[in-house]
């Protein structure tokens, strides 16, 4: 099994259904997609090929086994042809489930609840990307200019000025540097007073995820920061 998905066996995926999947998953991704998060099913009955659900940056691709796990249905749908997800806890597992902009619902069953919170954040942050994109607009950079003085006319008496050669602007131009032209990007927090995560609702603590998420994409704090908030914050939910 390929390293970079030994990660998504930390929250009791099947790792025979990860590698069945991951070994067809390089033929199906396209130019620049990214596997965000892999959902295995854990039915009560012992399942030999469960369904799976694959979250990409692009898409979301459901993992079907057909006759015997010898050949396995694909469908994806895109991000920006989904309208919204859903995820339920029941006692055995949640439902993750999702609405197209067709007004069709998919849903898969039996996913362990971590799984289903950890899919239904992913699919929230691309949507909500997808809904508010993340730009900087490029700074706009003045030249000065150096001032020339207008010649002097008196009626009485015409005096000619002797002016002085400037050969280095430099000397008459102060000295900045293009960071003084940037306007600072402040950090989007949400206002929750003193209050601590414990006491927040889900709808706050997503509020929250989802700002720290820009902060990332921003630069403005670090893939290993951002993933110390999600991690804390995901406790809650």
């Amino acid at each position: 099994m390929k390293e970079q998905f030994k990660k998504f066996l930390n929250e009791e995926q099947d790792p025979k259904a990860i590698e069945k999947i991951t070994s067809k998953l390089s033929d199906l991704l396209m130019k620049g997609e990214e596997v965000g998060y892999i959902a295995v099913q854990k039915k009560p009955a012992i399942t030999v090929f469960p369904d799976s659900i694959v979250l990409t940056n692009k898409r979301i691709i459901i993992c079907e086994p057909k006759n015997l796990g010898l050949s396995m249905d694909f469908t994806d749908y895109t991000w920006d042809n989904i309208a919204g997800a859903f995820v339920k806890e029941n006692i055995l597992g949640s439902e993750f489930s999702f609405n197209t902009n067709t007004d069709f619902s998919i849903s898969i069953d039996y996913i362990p609840k971590i799984q289903a919170r950890k899919i239904y954040t992913y699919a929230k942050e691309q949507l909500d990307l997808l809904k508010n994109p993340v730009t900087i607009e490029a700074p706009v950079f003045e030249t000065a200019k150096p001032e020339v003085e207008s010649e002097s006319v008196v009626e009485d008496d015409i005096e000619e000025v002797e002016t002085e050669e400037v050969s280095n602007f430099a000397e008459i131009i102060p000295a900045t540097t293009p960071y003084e032209t940037f306007e600072t990007i402040q950090p989007i927090h949400v206002s929750t007073g003193e209050r601590k995560l414990s006491d927040l609702s889900k709808e706050e603590l997503f509020d929250k995820l989802q700002n720290y998420k820009k902060l990332l994409d921003n630069g403005l704090i670090l893939q290993g920061e951002y993933d110390a908030y999600k991690k804390e914050i995901l406790s809650y939910m």
